[in-house]
């Protein structure tokens, strides 16, 4: 599997994963609207999901930029290799593919923990939203 087809696969999924959240922070408004007594906690709750979200997406976006970062270091490093001879760059093209791989675990890691944080502020406003409800 090439550094394009991880790249492309990464951006496939992303805005995917995205679409998801902000259909789960839909949810989480909708569940929540329909009483005036609970308006100011429906509003608070929607706030916190889409404080989640923000965090979600800020997740994403630092991990598709540790990724970026990964694949032009990695391309860097496989064109100097080129130039300075077979066995350097078999070295070079190595290391690149680790600190690809290294970015492409640390992207992962960034974009889980926005997502983990989205979900469980998602859940916070859930979960009081539902207080109000009853």
């Amino acid at each position: 599997m090439s550094f394009e087809d991880l790249k492309r696969r990464w951006a496939r999924r992303a805005p995917a994963l995205l679409v998801a959240l902000c259909v789960g922070v839909a949810g989480v408004a909708w569940a929540g609207c329909g009483s005036d007594d609970s308006d100011k906690s429906v509003n608070e709750a929607q706030e916190r999901a889409e404080k989640g979200l923000e965090e979600a997406k800020q997740g994403l976006q630092k991990g598709k930029e540790e990724v970026k970062k990964g694949f032009e270091e990695a391309e860097k490093q496989a064109k100097q290799g080129v130039n300075q001879g077979t066995q350097q760059s078999r070295q070079s093209v190595e290391q690149a593919k680790q600190e690809a791989q290294d970015a492409i675990e640390k992207g992962k890691a960034e974009a889980q923990k926005g997502i983990e944080k989205g979900k469980a502020e998602a859940q916070r406003a859930i979960e009081e939203a539902e207080k109000y409800t009853e």
